[in-house]
């Protein structure tokens, strides 16, 4: 077995059973996420756990109605087309037992502000464009992941759904200062014994070593 095989265990999964999660497993999971690198260790996410089926159908409601408005608004048959195929992939979470909501907070950048001030803003969009305070949210969604893999239990890291974040933040009714819903996954069981993950890119293709 690779060492690093709790990284290869993990896939997307996207059919759940019927299973329960144990909550000492979700607490289990979210604790890993926490111990994630962030920048200035500003920790700045939340996690927003949701058990109730009744709920978890409403939210995949709420994205479909969202995604339907927005189809109207496309001038472009190819545009409408184009964003209702996904709306299975935006979904289908609601056949989890479990929804895991992502948020993340405020992450302030003293250069950006710096920089704003002396009007040198494409210096600070380039700081802006790696989104520092995001990264810190992608490294604990991705610890999130890999905790869940190596307890047994199908995740799938979903950002397709944002258009519909603010809706979705109305109706859970969770605020904190500052935050804002950015990702989410299904936590379950996975129904599929044999799971797959897309074929990967040529190392090469990816890796440049400067000697």
């Amino acid at each position: 077995m690779s060492k690093l095989s709790f990284v290869y265990n993990r896939h997307s999964v996207r059919k759940f059973k019927k299973f329960a999660v144990a909550e000492e497993d979700i607490r289990e999971i979210i604790k890993a996420a926490t111990y994630a690198p962030s920048g200035k260790n500003a920790q700045n996410w939340h996690f927003v756990v949701i058990k109730n089926e009744g709920k978890i159908n409403k939210i995949a409601e709420i994205i479909e109605d969202k995604t339907h408005e927005l189809a109207k608004l496309a001038d472009k048959e190819d545009l409408k087309k184009n964003l209702l195929k996904y709306l299975h992939y935006h979904t289908f979470f609601k056949y989890a037992p479990v929804l895991i909501l992502v948020f993340a907070g405020p992450y302030p950048i003293p250069a950006c502000d710096i920089l704003m001030a002396a009007n040198k803003t494409e210096e600070a969009n380039r700081i802006l464009k790696a989104a520092p305070g995001i990264q810190n949210i992608g490294a604990a969604m991705e610890n999130l992941l890999l905790a869940a893999a190596s307890l047994g239990y199908g995740t799938c890291w979903m950002t397709g759904p944002n258009y519909a974040t603010s809706e979705i933040e109305q109706y859970i009714g969770f605020k904190k200062e500052g935050y804002s819903l950015v990702a989410m996954t299904p936590l379950g069981v996975p129904e599929e014994s044999e799971l797959k993950s897309p074929t990967r890119k040529e190392l090469d293709e990816v890796l440049t070593i400067i000697d």
